[in-house]
């Protein structure tokens, strides 16, 4: 199995996977908007704003897993993201990242291991995950790796497909 076959559900309630994302890049990143980290949101959108045309999609995959810094419902999560830092990419459902109710993305993404060499559970939000057209999950950038980095957007251009 790779990523790609793993059933999600979009923050609007539609099921979806990454499957229909398999000709693109994608960066999956557990969000919250009640962080310390939150303003790399604005971040996050001029990535899949300025990589769009060339195969990168940005996913936001909220989660309450960190001091409850996540705590709204579908409609909260949407409205202060395109309210605040006027989102545009495609955010998930409100998902458990690690831990026993962890989603099986995550039991997937959470193998890879980081510049360190180490893998496992989410260390908070704002983590990097960096998937290549196909599915392979070929990078990962802990929390206080800005989008705008130059080793993550290195990364990205490395794996788009046009």
């Amino acid at each position: 199995m790779t990523v790609t076959d793993i059933a999600l559900t979009t923050l609007d309630g539609r099921q979806t996977s990454l499957a229909d994302y398999a000709d693109r890049a994608v960066l999956v990143v557990n969000v919250a908007s009640k962080c310390g980290l939150t303003p790399q949101y604005s971040a996050l959108e001029r990535l899949a704003r300025d990589y769009a045309e060339r195969g990168l999609t940005v996913i936001g995959v909220p989660c309450n897993q960190f001091m409850g810094q996540e705590p709204g419902t579908a409609e909260e999560i949407q409205t202060f993201c395109s309210t605040n830092y006027g989102v545009t990419f495609p955010l998930m459902a409100k998902t458990e990242v690690n831990g026993p109710d962890r989603h099986p993305l995550y039991a997937e993404l959470t193998k890879t291991p980081d510049a360190a060499g180490e893998a496992g559970d989410v260390q908070w939000n704002f983590e990097k995950f960096l998937i290549a057209p196909g599915g392979a999950v070929v990078r990962r950038f802990r929390p206080r790796t800005e989008p705008d980095a130059p080793e993550l957007v290195e990364a990205i251009e490395a794996v788009l497909p046009r």
